[in-house]
C-alpha cells in the first residue's frame, strides 16, 4: 500500500489501525493481521506506486470465507464507511489473495507473534523478506523442486531464520493470463541484514517477473481499535465505535468501542489518555454492579490534572450484567469476570496492566485477577469489597431483584451499551425504586445531602435505574459464592485496599484483609480509608482517591 501525497499519514494510520484492521480481525476466520514497513527504500516516506512503503498481511483459515456475506459486506456500503471509501481513493493498493502451499519453521527461533504469550517477542519485532515470482502455470513442478532443493535450504541456513511460507495465486481469484504468482515470505529475527540474503531471481525455468522486498514489523492488529495518536472525530456505521481527538498535544484522545469474549459477550470499553507512546502504561478500572464506567469520570479528571499522570492510558469498560448480553457462560462468576479483563488486555494488545483498580464487585474482580494472573497485573487497588462472599449474599441480592421485578419498569435500551433510544425495543430495567434504595445505601448520608454532589447522586441513580434487569440478575450471580482468601498470603506483587469510612463494616474488614495479603512474602500493602465517603469513594471524593492512586503508583503509600 502506498498513500498518495494527498493523504496525511496520520489519517492513513488512524483509518487502518482503528477501522480497517480491527473489523477484519473481528471475523473468526482471520486470526491475525500485521503491518510492515519497507526497509529497502532510499529514504523514509519515499515509497511509490511501484515500490510501496507499507504492507499488511492477514492469515485466513479458510479462503472460501472471503466469498461469503460476513466478509463481503465489509467491502461495500453500508458497512464500508464513507471515511474508508474516501481514504482508499487516496491509496495505491495492490491486493493479493494467496493460498498457502508450504511452510518450514525453525522451532528454536519462531514465535506466533500475535499470541498474548509472546508480547515480548512481538515488541522486539520481525524482519520479513517477500519474494514474488510470476511464471507460466505449466512450470509448477519445476518451481516446487527449485524451492525445495535449492532456495529454501539456502535461506534456512542463514543466521536468524525463523520461518518460510510459500503461497500461490488463490483458487478463489485465479489469473486469466495463464500465469501464476508464487510469493515466498521469509521471516528472520530482528536485526537481520536482509540485504545479505542470497535471493535468486533466475532459474532453469522462465520467470516472467521477479520482485524482492524487505520489511520490518511496525504494528500488530487486535480485534478492537487502540491507536490513539493523531485520531480524528469519527463514528462507525454501526455506531459501536467512536474516536475522539486529543484535547492537548500528546494527551486526551479516546476510543470507545467493544470486544467480544469467547462466549460471545460484548464488552464496551473506553481507552483514553497518552497519545504520544503507543506502549504507554495502562490503568484498568472495574465497575461495581448496576453502573456504567461513568462512575470514574470525576476521578479521571482529577487523576489526569496531575501532569505526570498523563503518561498513562486508562481503560474502563462495561462489565457483564450492565446489558442483557451476558454471554453464554452460566453462572457468571468472579473467575469469569477476571477472564474478561485478561481478554480485554489480549485484544487491545496490552501485555500488562500497570494497575488494576476496582470497586465493590469490581474490587473483588481486581483482587482475583491480580491473585490468579500475576504476570499480567503489575499492581492493584481493591476498593470497598471483600476477598470472600459474605454469608447470605444470594438472599440479600435476591430480595433486591424482587423489588425491581415488582416495579416492572421498562426502557428502550440499545444493547450492548445500554444507552436509551426511542427506536430500540423496550426491555425490563431495574427501575427507580431499587435505584433509590441502592444509591442511598451506597452514598454516605453527608454526600447525598451535599448540594455539590446532588448531580452526581442523580447521575449514579440514573445508571442504576436504567440497568438491564435480565443483565443485573445474571451479573449479580458473581457475588453469591467466591473465596480468594486462601490465595492472599502467597501474593508477591504490589497491592492496596481503599474503602469509604461510611461503608458499614467494610473499613474494619478491609483493614484486616490488608494484613493478610502477601504475608508469606513480607509484601508491603497499602490501606486507605476515605473520610466522608461510602461505597463509591471515586464518586463522592474523586480528588482524594486520585491523590491516593497517584501516591500508590509512585510507591508513596
Amino acid at each position: 500500500m502506498q498513500p498518495k501525497e494527498s493523504l496525511p499519514l496520520t489519517q492513513f494510520h488512524d483509518w487502518y489501525n482503528n477501522e480497517h484492521g480491527p473489523t477484519r480481525l473481528r471475523l473468526p476466520f482471520i486470526p491475525n493481521g500485521f503491518r510492515y514497513r519497507a526497509t529497502d527504500l532510499p529514504d523514509i516516506n519515499s515509497g511509490s506506486q511501484s515500490l510501496p512503503e507499507w504492507m499488511a498481511c492477514y492469515d485466513i483459515t479458510d479462503m472460501y470465507e472471503l466469498t461469503q456475506e460476513p466478509y463481503m459486506r465489509l467491502r461495500g456500503p453500508p458497512a464500508k464507511s464513507q471515511r474508508e471509501i474516501d481514504t482508499m481513493k487516496q491509496i495505491f493498493v495492490d491486493r493479493k489473495l494467496l493460498d498457502l502451499v508450504g511452510e518450514d519453521v525453525n522451532q528454536e527461533q519462531f514465535s506466533q507473534l500475535e499470541s498474548p504469550h509472546n508480547f515480548d517477542k512481538n515488541a522486539e519485532g520481525n524482519v520479513l523478506v517477500a519474494v514474488s515470482l510470476v511464471v507460466d502455470s505449466s512450470v509448477k513442478p519445476q518451481v516446487d523442486k527449485w524451492y525445495s532443493e535449492s532456495e529454501i535450504p539456502k535461506i534456512k541456513a542463514f543466521p536468524g531464520w525463523r520461518r518460510t511460507r510459500r503461497y500461490t495465486t488463490s483458487h478463489i481469484e485465479a489469473r486469466t493470463d495463464g500465469k501464476v504468482e508464487y510469493l515466498t515470505i521469509h521471516e528472520f529475527i530482528p536485526g537481520t541484514d536482509a540485504n545479505k540474503l542470497d535471493i535468486s531471481k533466475t532459474a532453469s525455468f522462465d520467470i516472467t517477473e521477479a520482485k524482492v522486498r524487505n520489511y520490518t514489523l511496525v504494528y500488530t492488529f487486535g480485534a478492537a481499535p487502540r491507536h490513539l495518536s493523531g485520531i480524528t472525530s469519527w463514528t462507525s456505521t454501526d455506531g459501536l465505535t467512536k474516536t475522539i481527538p486529543s484535547t492537548s498535544p500528546g494527551f486526551g484522545a479516546a476510543i470507545e468501542s467493544y470486544v467480544t469474549t469467547p462466549d460471545n459477550c460484548i464488552l464496551p470499553y473506553r481507552l483514553e489518555g497518552n497519545t504520544s507512546n503507543p506502549d504507554s502504561p495502562v490503568i484498568v478500572l472495574v465497575n461495581s454492579v448496576l453502573v456504567t464506567y461513568g462512575i470514574w469520570d470525576s476521578f479521571i479528571s482529577h487523576f489526569f490534572s496531575h501532569a505526570p499522570n498523563r503518561k498513562y492510558r486508562v481503560l474502563r469498560y462495561l462489565s457483564r450484567g450492565r446489558s442483557s448480553n451476558t454471554g453464554a457462560t452460566t453462572p457468571v462468576t468472579v473467575n469469569l469476570l477476571s477472564s474478561d479483563i485478561i481478554h480485554l488486555l489480549n485484544t487491545l494488545r496490552i501485555p500488562t496492566a500497570a494497575c488494576l483498580i476496582g470497586v465493590s464487585l469490581g474490587g473483588a474482580t481486581a483482587l482475583a485477577t491480580a491473585l490468579t494472573h500475576p504476570s499480567r497485573i503489575q499492581s492493584f487497588i481493591s476498593c470497598d469489597t471483600s476477598a470472600k462472599s459474605p454469608a447470605g449474599n444470594s438472599e440479600a441480592w435476591g430480595s433486591r431483584i424482587a423489588v425491581a421485578e415488582k416495579q416492572g419498569s421498562t426502557a428502550n435500551l440499545i444493547s450492548p451499551f445500554g444507552d436509551q433510544s426511542p427506536s430500540a425495543p423496550a426491555e425490563p430495567i431495574v427501575g427507580t425504586e431499587l435505584a433509590e434504595m441502592t444509591v442511598r445505601r451506597w452514598f454516605a448520608p453527608t454526600s447525598y445531602e451535599d448540594p455539590a454532589l446532588t448531580s452526581e447522586f442523580a447521575r449514579v441513580k440514573h445508571m442504576v435505574t436504567t440497568n438491564s434487569l435480565p443483565g443485573f440478575k445474571k451479573g449479580v450471580e458473581a457475588l453469591f459464592d467466591y473465596d480468594y482468601k486462601p490465595l492472599l498470603p502467597g501474593y508477591t506483587g504490589k497491592g492496596a485496599f481503599l474503602v469509604g469510612a461510611k461503608d458499614g463494616v467494610l473499613p474494619k474488614a478491609m483493614e484486616a484483609l490488608s494484613k493478610e495479603l502477601g504475608t508469606s512474602n513480607s509484601v508491603k500493602v497499602g490501606f486507605q480509608i476515605v473520610d466522608d465517603a461510602g461505597h463509591l469513594p471515586m464518586c463522592e471524593k474523586p480528588g482524594v482517591v486520585a491523590d491516593y492512586v497517584t501516591r500508590f503508583l509512585e510507591d508513596d503509600y
